[in-house]
């Protein structure tokens, strides 16, 4: 099976790029009744996030979820094993890391992508997949964080026209040291084949994905979805 990643920069501008956004990524684990898993650890498992989630998800999409809290459920592997597409919601990066690897879902995600199962989310659940990112975990002020999953290499940041601070604070990083990268604006999908970016795509006016390294960014061709 082909290992699949789809970074998100966040959603769209309106609820209609999203769904048109979603329905793209969901398509891709090629299946008529596709079984989706949203996980939403960076943000304690707050229910309206899932929720929110379901409301934009495709029509024929399963929805479930899962949970870490009060404790992740006895057959995790075998509940996370049983979806076509895990959505990773956003929040905070860090946190989320540290509770998956005290239980093991680390090594479960990575089992995932191995298999075939389509890997994606946006803000937190575009930069987990990375070697490194730039992160609120810590704080609004963004920081670089070296503690990804790394499945893919080099570093990440979302949200690159959406927050501020996201552009200045990642190239100066880069610039410094950090990791070359990748960043995505909101409503943008990078899509991974294996560890090569395959494709960008982009349900939003303008917005695109950059390749960042020390030298400044590159814009990268993006697919308008319609």
């Amino acid at each position: 099976m082909e290992r699949q990643i789809v970074g998100l920069g966040g959603a769209g501008r309106n609820d209609e790029e999203t769904r048109l956004l979603l329905a793209h990524v969901v398509g891709l684990a090629g299946k008529a009744v596709p079984r989706v898993c949203a996980v939403p650890t960076a943000v304690g498992d707050a229910a309206d996030s899932v929720l929110r989630l379901y409301g934009l998800l495709p029509e024929n999409a399963q929805r479930s979820y899962l949970s870490f809290f009060p404790w992740p459920p006895s057959e995790l592997r075998g509940f996370a094993l049983g979806h076509d597409v895990i959505f990773i919601g956003g929040g905070n990066t860090a946190n989320a890391l540290a509770i998956w690897r005290v239980h093991g879902f680390d090594e479960i995600l990575r089992e995932a992508w191995e298999a075939g199962i389509v890997l994606t989310g946006w803000s937190a659940g575009m930069i987990c997949w990375f070697e490194a990112s730039v992160t609120d975990s810590f704080g609004p002020q963004l920081e670089g964080m070296r503690d990804g999953l790394g499945f893919l290499a080099g570093s990440a940041c979302p949200h690159y026209d959406g927050e501020e601070l996201r552009r200045p604070v990642f190239t100066r990083l880069v610039a410094e040291g950090f990791p070359d990268g990748i960043a995505a604006d909101d409503g943008v999908g990078v899509h991974y084949l294996g560890t090569e970016l395959a494709e960008v795509v982009s349900v939003s006016d303008g917005a695109t994905a950059y390749r960042v390294d020390p030298g400044g960014e590159s814009a990268l061709e993006a697919r308008r979805l319609d």
